[in-house]
């Protein structure tokens, strides 16, 4: 490319960031990108003017940083996820360029609350979960360690729905996050690649192999920019949007058939409209399938075109890049990048296969066989029939390698096939990853030991050397320093600020527990967070709760195997206990609840109705009298948790053990002073190793002790039988105590539980439980050793950070390096 040597002239000045400079350079937005006059302007207004202040300040940084890797030529890892739940940007950008205090400073001196601004901007609805928080987590922690990555996802315009609740029952609206601008992205028209669907497959006699007839979408790129805290620098999260090859088939227009010439288009843009379509319907797998390829393959080809920009061949992609799957949706990369290697860039089978066994690592994120993605055999035939043949020529290289292996027997070619034989046939997504890829890791001690024994055990055996551990963290940036300003500044005036980019030096605080004036200062801060949760509490849903309870915290995913059931067993106990002497000495409890559950998980809303409606029972008897409060609060997301989790007391890591591969939540809400109770399970094992066993309450079944109970014909009956508090319990649910207008509503947990042999074992874990959860309130009595352990939880938990787990796996699976650059001052 030939450089016009006149562009120097071009001048870039830096924004200068005075208090004066700052209010101009949001005054000269206001009028010239959003044309609003300033004495007019709404809240939404001034959200945008400040958002790109904020992203011009951070995009002087991301071309920096992108001319430093340049000269450098750094190999870059592409993380690949179907979710990015990336939580609000503005105030996470201002942490991140040192200027939150300053903006709000020169704000005020014009009369405008910054914080009241923020908190219009909304989330961004790009995911689910943990998986997706994880990864939102994972951009953070890249950029702060200078590592040269960028992240690759769908722009769904409509994400992961917004959650209502009618009559107690989780209807689900669609979550409009792109209903106003947003800021922080920039449109790429001009990086825009083809997607292609169906077809048919023409092998020439000449070797050439071509896709022909196909149905091809636009993917177009929307990069939004990630910045580093304290450092300079910034990374990209590149989002693809669909685009119809056509606008509008204007001959069918003209003829009047107005809706059927925007068929193709509409059917075309469908790609990125929602997050997880609902999948009771072949169309909706169907189109989940549709949007794992479009994504991926968009993606590599990006990939592969910004290689050659700088390389004149694919030879030394592999150490250049390194492309990483969040789970095994993004699996199909495997064959897509074979597919562009093989007959778009015409490498032989050996050299794209060793090309692709270098470049892609692949984290499990689950130990239910159930939950492990597969696909019909004739739906990737029909959609994807050259990734097909790909397929089955991996499979069929790869099974003469497993019984070329002495020992080798029908049965194990049959287990690790990539095909899964046994009725439909169907492709097995996380046996491609494997094979496919050069390390697999899980996500905590217990699952990847645990991985390698179930699931994968066959894998393990073939591969020991390709499986690793790497446990997950969260970013104590947006999870203390930004979620709890309170808590942070009281560190900091313990051990200064720099723990936010060296959370290891947490540790130093661990001496403090002793100074009981600190602990005071502590719980004072607790105090407050609970306060403004109270407040949200009553404004969202009318329950008013009394802050000085203890704040019981369950929030994730609505899953059976999350056990979110068992909880609700708990209170409902908890309640008959009280009606029966409800003059005894009880802790005040409050019990909160929030999280989604997929639309088509039709138990899992029948929980959410079950919690509900003990909610308005427990809530409406006057024998409660403040001693016990329930509230599911709706809609959860990254700004909720941000609120949810400061004023927690008690964290619920409650899942059976041996099914939660490690879990965030608990790492957050730990970090934040919640003492957690909960089973051996995920992380929950090295949460206790790193805080101490005192300071949790940990109880029910060992995975092992799981197995074990599995493989002798687990009874719940007897538990049911022998044990007359929880058989009033599930008796009130099953006989219409709680829903007296249906009695028979909640028959089907009944049914789950005691004839459906109680799959995740709640009554086999329900007295320890309850045992446990009396320990708890006997601790909480003393609010000086409550304080203590809840203090030390926040000690312990340096380890657990998202920038340990980030150099772990740039040291272990992808191979790259730092591009350091200087600190913010």
């Amino acid at each position: 490319m030939t450089i016009n040597p006149k562009l120097d002239l071009l001048e870039y000045p830096q924004l200068s960031v005075d208090a004066a400079s700052l209010r101009k350079s949001v005054a000269r937005r206001m009028l010239y990108s959003i044309a609003q006059d300033p004495y007019t302007a709404s809240n939404r207004n001034w959200v945008t003017a400040l958002s790109l202040v904020t992203r011009d300040l951070l995009v002087e940084r991301w071309f920096e940083t992108m001319r430093r890797r340049s000269l450098q030529n750094s190999k870059h890892v592409c993380y690949l996820s179907m979710e990015f739940l990336m939580g609000r940007t503005l105030s996470n950008g201002l942490l991140a360029i040192g200027l939150y205090d300053d903006f709000k400073v020169a704000l005020a001196q014009i009369g405008i609350d910054m914080e009241a601004i923020i908190e219009i901007e909304p989330d961004a609805a790009l995911g689910n979960g943990g998986l997706g928080r994880l990864a939102a987590c994972f951009l953070d922690s890249m950029a702060t360690l200078g590592m040269p990555a960028y992240g690759y996802g769908i722009r769904y315009e409509c994400g992961m729905f917004a959650q209502q609740f009618r009559e107690g029952r989780q209807v689900e609206t669609p979550d409009h996050w792109l209903q106003h601008e947003n800021p922080w992205e920039f449109v790429r028209p001009e990086t825009v690649f083809t997607v292609r669907y169906g077809g048919r497959v023409e092998h020439r006699p000449d070797g050439a192999i071509t896709w022909t007839d196909t149905e091809d979408v636009l993917a177009m790129a929307y990069d939004t920019v990630i910045p580093g805290h304290g450092t300079e620098t910034v990374n990209i999260l590149r989002l693809w949007s669909a685009r119809a090859r056509q606008e509008i088939e204007l001959s069918i227009f003209n003829e009047g058939d107005y809706n059927q010439a925007l068929e193709v288009k509409n059917r075309s843009e469908n790609l990125s409209r929602v997050l997880y379509p609902d999948d009771r319907r072949q169309s909706g797998r169907e189109l989940r399938l549709r949007q794992e390829y479009f994504f991926v393959s968009a993606s590599l080809q990006d990939m592969l075109s910004r290689h050659l920009r700088t390389h004149s061949s694919l030879d030394n992609l592999a150490d250049s890049v390194a492309v990483h799957l969040n789970d095994t949706h993004p699996a199909i990369a495997i064959p897509e990048l074979l597919r562009l290697l093989l007959d778009v860039h015409q490498l032989t089978w050996e050299q794209a296969w060793e090309l692709c066994t270098r470049i892609f690592s692949y984290t499990n994120h689950t130990l239910l066989p159930e939950a492990l993605e597969t696909w019909p055999l004739e739906l990737i035939r029909r959609i994807l029939p050259r990734h097909l043949e790909i397929i089955f020529d991996v499979n069929k290289y790869f099974l003469e390698q497993v019984r070329a292996t002495p020992g080798t027997d029908a049965s194990l070619v049959a287990r690790v096939s990539l095909i899964d034989e046994y009725g439909e046939r169907r492709i097995r997504m996380a046996n491609l990853s494997i094979v496919g890829c050069h390390k697999v890791n899980g996500v905590s001690k217990l699952h990847s030991r645990l991985m390698q024994e179930t699931i994968f055990a066959d894998f393990a055996r073939l591969y020991p050397e390709r499986f690793v551990n790497i446990t997950n963290g969260v970013t104590q940036r947006r999870w203390l320093s930004q979620a709890n300003p309170g808590l942070a500044r009281l560190i900091d005036s313990r051990i200064g600020a720099h723990w936010r980019n060296a959370p290891g030096e947490l540790a130093a605080l661990a001496p403090c527990v002793e100074d009981a004036q600190l602990i005071n200062a502590f719980l004072v801060v607790k105090k407050a967070n609970k306060l403004r949760l109270a407040a949200y509490i009553l404004r969202e849903t009318g329950i008013e709760i009394d802050p000085g309870s203890l704040f019981d915290v369950q929030i994730k995913r609505i899953h059976e195997y999350k056990r979110q059931l068992l909880n609700a067993l708990h209170v409902i106990n908890r309640y008959n206990v009280i009606c029966a002497n409800p003059s005894a000495r009880w802790v005040p409890r409050t019990v909160i609840f929030s999280g989604k559950a997929a639309s088509a998980y039709l138990i899992a809303k029948l929980i959410i109705k079950l919690i509900n409606d003990v909610a308005d029972k427990v809530n409406h008897d006057p024998r409660m009298n403040g001693l016990l409060k329930v509230v599911f609060i709706p809609n959860f997301g990254v700004s909720i948790a941000e609120m949810i989790i400061p004023a927690a007391d008690l964290s619920e890591q409650i899942s059976t053990a041996g099914t939660e591969a490690s879990g965030t939540g608990n790492m957050k809400l730990a970090l934040n002073g919640a003492l957690t109770i909960g089973t051996e399970d995920g992380a929950n094992i090295e949460i206790r190793d790193a805080v101490g066993e005192r300071n949790m309450f940990m109880f029910g079944h060992t995975a092992e002790q799981v197995r074990m109970l599995r493989t002798q014909s687990y009874n719940p009956q007897i538990y049911y039988e022998s044990d007359p508090a929880l058989k009033q319990v599930l008796d009130q649910i099953g006989s219409g105590f709680f829903s007296p207008g249906e009695p028979q509503r909640f028959q089907p947990i009944v049914d789950s539980l005691l004839r459906g042999g109680d799959p995740y074992m709640l009554l086999a874990d329900y007295a320890s439980y309850v045992a446990t959860q009396h320990q708890a309130d006997q601790v909480y009595r003393d609010p000086q050793e409550w304080g203590r352990r809840a203090w030390l939880n926040v000690c312990g938990m340096g380890y657990f950070t998202s920038d340990r787990a980030v150099q772990e796996y740039a040291d272990q699976i992808w191979d790259i390096h730092s591009v350091h650059s200087a600190l913010v001052n």
